[in-house]
């Protein structure tokens, strides 16, 4: 039996392909598959309280990715390498999403003040603790409910960087969480974010036991240019390591960031 995944993607598949002589036949098997889509979630809204991951769901992965990382040393360099094209000005600062266990958070070392958003307030002690004495005055913690960003400064910050956290997102979970950041940003500032891309198989079978919520590259540019952003790149680093780079409109930025490498599409 197809999943919701499959089927969402079968459709997505299908209007792509979409030609005059098969318009017919395109339509009608769309229209089932609709059907079905919109009847699985529309019951997925009705219970999306239920199906969000709790604060003791974070706590307990947070543990197993200590015994078991699952960003590798490989991974971690090419998205360090990223990051610090970002790090060219320290008159902004730094927001990170989701720091977790605080893998990248050392990384932010260049920018004025480096914030950190989580919804679980006892990873800044993880945090701090990375930092010698004399960087934590530059350290600002904020904890968030779900998708807000309002207790972050506006427009005090000029990069905005999140991984392993928006592939556990409902799509209107990454549409609010996006509509909040662009009032963290200044006008030009850049935002570097892992999501889930279901056009790949490692992406599809994270989604399909659960683990992480249904998202595609189709539908994350959709998102993005609907809320007027500028997108810069979506590439992958490695199956499961899919990201976007976009960035508010404006000219306030002194950084200027130019996609220059080669990445899978």
């Amino acid at each position: 039996m197809l999943s919701i995944e499959e089927i969402k993607l079968l459709i997505e598949k299908l209007e792509k392909v979409k030609k005059k002589d098969l318009e017919k036949l395109l339509d009608d098997n769309l229209k089932i598959l609709k059907d079905i889509e919109l009847a699985v979630d529309a019951n997925n809204g009705e219970m999306i309280d239920r199906l969000d991951k709790t604060l003791d769901w974070y706590r307990k992965d947070l543990e197993m990715k200590k015994e078991k990382p699952n960003v590798d040393h490989g991974l971690y360099n090419m998205i360090q390498t990223k990051i610090f094209q970002f790090a060219r000005t320290n008159i902004y600062n730094s927001l990170e999403i989701g720091p977790g266990n605080g893998m990248f958070s050392k990384d932010f070392r260049a920018w004025r003040s480096n914030f950190y958003l989580d919804v679980l307030g006892e990873v800044e002690n993880k945090i701090r603790r990375r930092f010698p004495p004399l960087h934590q005055k530059h350290l600002r913690f904020y904890t968030t409910d779900k998708t807000s960003c309002d207790m972050v400064p506006k427009e005090s910050c000029n990069f905005v960087f999140s991984w392993d956290t928006f592939v556990f997102f409902q799509k209107q979970h990454i549409k609010d969480y996006l509509k909040s950041i662009k009032n963290v940003l200044i006008e030009g500032g850049y935002c570097f974010i892992q999501y889930a891309d279901c056009h790949y198989d490692a992406d599809l079978e994270y989604a399909k036991r659960g683990y992480w919520n249904y998202n595609t590259k189709t539908i994350m540019q959709k998102i993005l240019k609907k809320q007027r952003w500028e997108i810069i790149e979506m590439g992958m680093f490695r199956p499961g390591a899919n990201y976007a780079i976009f960035r508010k409109p404006g000219k306030l930025n002194p950084v200027v960031y130019k996609s220059s490498e080669i990445t899978l599409d």
